[in-house]
């Protein structure tokens, strides 16, 4: 039997503990346990967090572990692999961490694992379909991070530019969690406002849009440059996105999903608005985007579309 609010973290790098540490601030999660190759780091992560317990929000049981634990967990969330290094493109990694996240979901799936798989590895949306082959699950219990972090990004330079606050802003990145990205702008709202609307009647440059975008799209290769690598926010955004499915929010978030014939693709995931619950992905929101969006999402689908191919004749047999 499943237990309510566990959550298993396979993977204690930066990305994974940022997500760890923010639930002792948020609260929402009972017990989380931490998986990792490296045992003796792992431990220490988890007695570090420990020692924080009593200012966190809420009592919370941390401990480390091994595949055994997501027997009965409600959320398995996957953040292992290689990490981006300065000059080097989300799909570069694709062949080293298809084959980590393979292992690792076999490995989850052997304790009999029935709950949703939440995937933060990168390339996300390919290894989401990794986790996916390999787990036997139901598409809507495998979820990708997708472009949540991108979406962040864009609402908050939006914010910044417009001076109103994020919770106001409604607007997507869509595709894929990386170069290929786009904007549907004909969909993006400030309030019930359409974007462009305010903008003409603001006698804004509508050219500030490709400027706010193009920084969304460079930003992880911008703070890599500058630290290494990115976790914050990522950790929150993976924080957002199981406290939706804990809660059974019905929250719509741009996660990694699985299309069957949505935005005209099959068997694949990509970044796409969709309803988040108990059970995982409830709907995607299908947006009518005109012909220019939609020869982007083709685009960006497409991209993936190739590589997987790839990863399915090697990884995956």
């Amino acid at each position: 039997m499943k237990k309510d609010r566990k959550v298993v973290l396979v993977g204690t790098g930066f990305v994974g503990m940022s997500m760890a540490y923010s639930f002792l601030t948020s609260g929402g999660v009972d017990e989380l346990v931490l998986i990792d190759v490296d045992k003796e780091k792992a431990l220490g992560e988890a007695m570090d967090l420990q020692h924080g317990l009593p200012y966190a929000r809420n009592k919370i049981v941390i401990k480390t572990g091994d595949y055994e634990e997501c027997k009965d967990a409600e959320i398995v969330v996957i953040t292992a692999g290689t990490a981006q290094k300065p000059g080097q493109s989300r799909l570069d990694m694709t062949a080293i961490n298809a084959n980590i996240i393979k292992g690792i979901t076999k490995s989850i799936m052997a304790s009999g694992f029935d709950g949703i798989v939440v995937v933060a590895s990168n390339p996300v949306d390919l290894m989401t379909y990794v986790a996916w082959q390999v787990s036997g699950l139901p598409k809507e219990r495998v979820i990708g991070s997708g472009t949540i972090l991108d979406t962040a990004r864009l609402r908050y330079l939006m914010s910044e530019y417009l001076g109103v606050s994020t919770n106001n802003i409604h607007a997507y990145i869509m595709g894929e969690h990386g170069d290929s990205s786009f904007v549907p702008w004909t969909h993006a709202y400030v309030g019930s406002k359409c974007l462009l609307e305010l903008l003409d009647e603001k006698g804004k440059d509508l050219n500030d849009l490709n400027d706010i975008y193009h920084q969304v799209q460079q930003a992880a290769y911008e703070i890599i440059n500058r630290k290494k690598s990115t976790y914050y926010g990522i950790g929150l955004a993976l924080n957002r996105l199981v406290q939706a499915i804990l809660n059974d929010e019905h929250a719509i978030l741009t996660v990694s999903a699985y299309q069957d014939g949505e935005y005209g693709w099959k068997d694949m995931f990509i970044g796409v608005p969709a309803i988040i619950g108990h059970n995982g992905i409830e709907e995607i929101i299908q947006l009518p985007l005109n012909e220019v969006d939609q020869g982007k999402f083709n685009l960006s689908a497409s991209t993936l579309k190739e590589i997987q191919n790839e990863i399915s004749k090697t990884n995956l047999k």
